[in-house]
C-alpha cells in the first residue's frame, strides 16, 4: 500500500507505552505527528526520540499529538526510554508504540506485506525504511510524508516549521515560500483571482510577476 497527501491515515489498534490505541480515536480532532523507528536501541533513534521529548513544548502549544513507533516489543521500550534518557536528558514523553506484527508498518507502506515472524530476530537494516515521519491533519487526513534513511537524524524543527506553514494554510488562503518561518511574509493562493484578492487584502499586495502575490502573513 502506497500513501500520499491527501489520504485518509489507516487507523489501526496497538498496544503503546501509555496502553491500547486505537489511533482515530486518540489523534480526536488533533494534528498529530507519527514518527517510526526500525529497532530499539539504534544510535541515530535514541537522539531522536530525546530531541523530540525536549521540544514537545513547542507541539503542545500547535495542538499536535505526539507518538512513536518502533518495531520492537513493549518491554524493550521501557529499557531503551532508561537509554535515552540517560544519554539525552529527556525520555519520551509521548506514547510509543510496539509494531511487534507490524500492523502498522504495513499499513503506511513501510514494510512489504509480506514480512512476518519475530520481530526480536529482525536487526535494523531488515526494517530500514520504517523511518518515515507523518502529518496528519484534524481531518485524519496524511499532509507530509518524509522518509530518511536510518544513518540521517530527522529535523524535528523542521517539521514544526511545516506544521505552521500547514496550520496557517489551512485556516487562510495563502502559501508560504521557501524557507518561510512564522511571521515573514506569504503568498496569495492561486486559487484567488485577483478580485477575491482585493476583498481579502484591501491594502494590496506586491507583485513581482503576475503570479506571485506577495502580503504579510494573516493574522490568526
Amino acid at each position: 500500500m502506497t500513501l500520499a497527501i491527501n489520504d485518509i491515515a489507516p487507523d489501526f489498534e496497538v498496544e503503546s507505552t501509555e496502553g491500547t490505541m486505537r489511533f482515530h480515536d486518540w489523534a480526536d480532532n488533533s494534528w498529530v505527528v507519527l514518527f517510526s523507528h526500525p529497532k530499539d536501541f539504534t544510535p541515530v533513534c535514541t537522539t531522536e526520540l530525546g530531541y523530540m521529548a525536549r521540544i514537545k513544548p513547542e507541539f503542545d502549544k500547535r495542538g499536535v499529538k505526539i507518538v512513536g513507533l518502533s518495531v520492537d516489543p513493549l518491554d524493550r521500550h521501557s529499557g531503551w526510554a532508561s537509554d535515552i534518557e540517560e544519554t539525552q536528558g529527556f525520555a519520551p514523553n509521548f506514547p510509543m508504540i510496539a509494531d511487534v506484527d507490524y500492523t502498522v508498518s504495513k499499513l503506511y507502506g513501510m514494510l512489504p506485506a509480506a514480512v512476518s515472524g519475530d520481530p526480536t530476530k529482525r536487526t535494523p537494516a531488515d526494517n530500514q525504511t520504517v523511518r518515515n515521519v507523518f502529518v496528519v491533519g484534524p481531518d485524519k487526513k496524511i499532509k507530509l510524508i518524509l522518509v530518511y534513511p536510518m544513518t540521517t537524524g530527522r529535523n524535528f524543527d523542521e517539521v514544526l516549521r511545516v506544521i505552521d506553514s500547514l496550520q496557517l494554510t489551512a485556516k487562510h488562503r495563502v502559501a508560504t515560500p521557501v524557507n518561510w518561518k512564522q511571521g515573514e511574509d506569504v503568498i496569495i493562493a492561486g486559487s484567488v483571482s485577483d478580485d477575491e484578492a482585493k476583498t481579502l487584502y484591501p491594502q494590496g499586495w506586491s507583485a513581482p510577476k503576475p503570479y506571485i502575490r506577495i502580503v504579510p502573513q494573516p493574522k490568526a
